[in-house]
């Protein structure tokens, strides 16, 4: 560590590492590389490696090999003794696994666009009890538990350990001027003379009771202050990082000038609660800062949806832990409770200060979304003008954004006509692009190399809820009639599509019966007399879906009665105004 830099916490381990390879070298392994098998790295990966070759994982370097990996997930250290939480791995398929001689292999590691970004020298590949990990690591085997939920159905089976020369840095082009390296960040420190550092971890915008808890707890132990969000992988239906960073930005003037700082952390989150606290800790310790804000539920995950609803984590589990590990953390734990306003006072105080009788205002993240959505009032109490400002404009009210009409029902139900009168409708209105995406049409335009098995039906609706997710982020209205027969298909294109606006399902449930009845086509007669294979509601399973949001039997109602019923709904959850006025 240099003379300049020695007054500051030391590292995790004692040394900075920095995997990143000097041009020269980086130039001849880029030269070996084809001789080499290549891995196409995951976003999780991604932000793993970049944080391995910046030495915000100090002191490891590389992906761990299986001792230090059954250290961590057991006794929270590595198989040197020091202290670590949380398993750094590289997993990849068994077919890959299979190419990978250890001792003598190495990897290319490559981003999506097959950019070479590090060479992993292999020393260990093993097959890991996944469903042991979760277990271990996070308490929990829930699909519920993002961490979980990754370790045992998302990554892959083989995990390959050995250390790492890194190439270069993944590419970033946004908000350049505040991503700082630990040996950035700690330069900046070494120039502003900070030596103590209060770090904020969030992964959520920040309002008046953000801004008050980390002005007190800086003032409580006398340090500057940095705020260091989360911008690689965080909670799935988080507030996207482009909104968060550009809200965190309008805060600094709510500092006293000179005592708080904003660096962007690409970390990939595993929500780990009281391990990932101590986890955090380590990355800021890495990255100059002698304290960590410890919230009550830092990091959890919240409730245990798929078991019995229960919270993750204990209230206060997170801060008992670290607690426990603190000598040899190295970091200071500011604790803090929740904060709240104080309607008479007019200020807020954490609620443990709360005294019998005072009238306490607090607004949840959800009612938070709810104002969004519907275009109401957010207090100033709550949070900043120029805050609500910002997030209106990535979150408008459901009038102005855009949604996903899908349609699903056997064919001949009338989905089509439906469809069309819908349409319609919306054009008389105007105000939003209307794009209707009709099985046939699609069929034709989109996926016309594709037949009927299970397989192909199943790709053809997944390419619909994708143009439909796109038209939706845009602020579109996609309507989609398809059959999709099948209800893990459906619920594939709902997730893909909620995060960026409303999703109605309409089932078009007319009987297999009235559909043969009208045939308009002849397909059911083909489908009777065996010319036609693999035909929903004859040959192959249509399932009826238990999740519709408007369910339609065009045996009772017309194509535009149909219509008027959907766009009451849409009216009824907020997509459109009155009157189908958008």
């Amino acid at each position: 560590m240099s003379a300049s830099t020695s007054h500051l916490i030391a590292p995790h381990g004692g040394e900075l590492i920095d995997l990143l390879a000097a041009p020269e070298k980086a130039a001849e392994l880029k030269a070996h590389s084809r001789e080499w098998p290549s891995w196409d790295l995951t976003a999780r990966q991604i932000c793993d490696l970049e944080l391995l070759m910046s030495g915000g994982f100090s002191p490891l370097r590389g992906f761990m090999t299986k001792a230090d990996y059954e250290g961590v997930c057991h006794n929270m250290r590595l198989a040197s003794g020091i202290l670590w939480p949380m398993p750094i791995t590289l997993d990849v398929t068994e077919e890959f696994a299979k190419k990978l001689t250890p001792g003598s292999s190495k990897v290319a590691l490559r981003d999506a666009e097959g950019v070479m970004l590090a060479v992993l020298h292999v020393e260990e590949v093993w097959q890991a009890d996944r469903a042991a990990e979760a277990k271990a690591v996070f308490n929990s085997t829930s699909k519920a538990h993002p961490g979980a939920d990754y370790t045992m159905n998302k990554s892959n089976p083989w995990y390959v350990g050995g250390r790492i020369e890194g190439l270069q840095s993944p590419s970033h082009y946004d908000f350049r001027t505040l991503r700082f390296t630990p040996a950035e960040l700690r330069a900046e420190f070494v120039r502003l003379g900070w030596r103590r550092v209060v770090a904020f971890q969030t992964r959520n915008p920040m309002h008046r009771a953000h801004v008050e808890l980390t002005f007190r707890a800086a003032k409580q132990v006398e340090a500057n202050l940095l705020i260091h969000p989360v911008v690689g992988m965080t909670k799935p239906g988080d507030v996207d990082y482009y909104t968060r960073v550009r809200c965190y930005q309008l805060l600094s003037s709510k500092y006293p000038q000179g005592t708080q700082k904003l660096s962007l952390l690409p970390l990939a989150m595993r929500m780990g609660g009281p391990r990932e606290a101590i986890w955090h800790a380590l990355i800021r310790k890495n990255h100059g800062c002698t304290h960590l804000i410890v919230g009550r539920d830092h990091a959890g995950p919240g409730k245990d949806t798929a078991g019995d609803g229960k919270p993750f984590y204990g209230p206060y589990e997170a801060q008992e832990t670290f607690k426990k590990h603190e000598a040899d953390i190295g970091v200071t734990m500011v604790p803090f409770s929740m904060m709240v306003y104080l309607e008479k006072e007019d200020r807020y105080v954490p609620d443990d200060e709360v005294k019998k009788g005072d009238k306490v205002l607090n607004i949840s993240g959800t009612e938070l979304r709810d104002r969004l959505n519907e275009g109401r009032d957010i207090p100033a109490w709550f949070t900043y003008p120029e805050v609500v400002q910002e997030l209106r404009r990535s979150f408008p009210p459901r009038a102005k954004q855009g949604v996903t009409i899908f349609f699903t029902g056997l064919s001949g139900s009338g989905k089509s006509t439906i469809a069309n009168v819908l349409m319609t409708k919306f054009l008389e209105v105007g105000g939003r692009p209307v794009t209707l995406l009709d099985g046939d049409l699609v069929r034709k335009h989109l996926s016309s190399e594709l037949g009927f098995s299970k397989e192909h039906r199943d790709i053809n609706i997944r390419r619909i809820g994708y143009v439909a997710s796109e038209i939706t982020k845009n602020g579109g209205i996609a309507i989609c009639a398809p059959i999709a027969p099948y209800d893990a298909t459906r619920k594939h294109v709902r997730q893909m599509i909620e995060p960026y606006g409303g999703f109605i399902l309409v089932h078009i449930a007319t009987t297999v019966e009235v559909c043969e009845q009208r045939d308009r086509k002849g397909l059911y007669a083909k489908a009777r007399a065996g010319i036609l294979k693999e035909f929903t509601g004859i040959s192959d399973p249509y399932e009826d879906p238990a999740d519709a949001d408007v369910t339609i039997n065009t045996g009772e109602l017309s194509a535009e009665e149909a219509a008027q019923e959907i766009i009451l709904h849409l009216e009824r959850e907020g997509f459109i105004g009155v009157n189908g006025r958008g």
